[in-house]
């Protein structure tokens, strides 16, 4: 099974919340895996590396929600790996 993540106008909000947050980060592509542990890693690296004004407000709702220690304590149980290798398909 692939898993994939649409990373386009990402708001702090979960995507379940009835009435969310204005979105703070513009489009940054759209991502497939076959690991879901390697793929949340990636989406948030490539949040950390952006370059786009927004993201600090991103980084803030996902620290203060410990969201790092999902991907963390996932990876420990088994449920995927951490690593991972972007190839960028243009």
């Amino acid at each position: 099974m692939a898993f994939i993540n649409i990373m386009c106008n990402m708001s702090v909000d979960c995507d379940c919340c009835a009435v969310a947050e204005d979105p703070c980060i513009k489009d940054i592509g759209i991502l497939s895996s076959l690991d879901p542990i390697a793929l949340d890693q990636a989406c948030i690296d490539l949040v950390y590396s952006s370059e786009d004004e927004g993201k600090q407000h991103f980084i803030e709702r996902v620290e203060s929600r410990n969201g790092i220690h999902t991907i963390e304590r996932a990876s420990q149980l088994g449920f995927g790996n951490r690593d991972y290798e972007l190839i960028n398909i243009d």
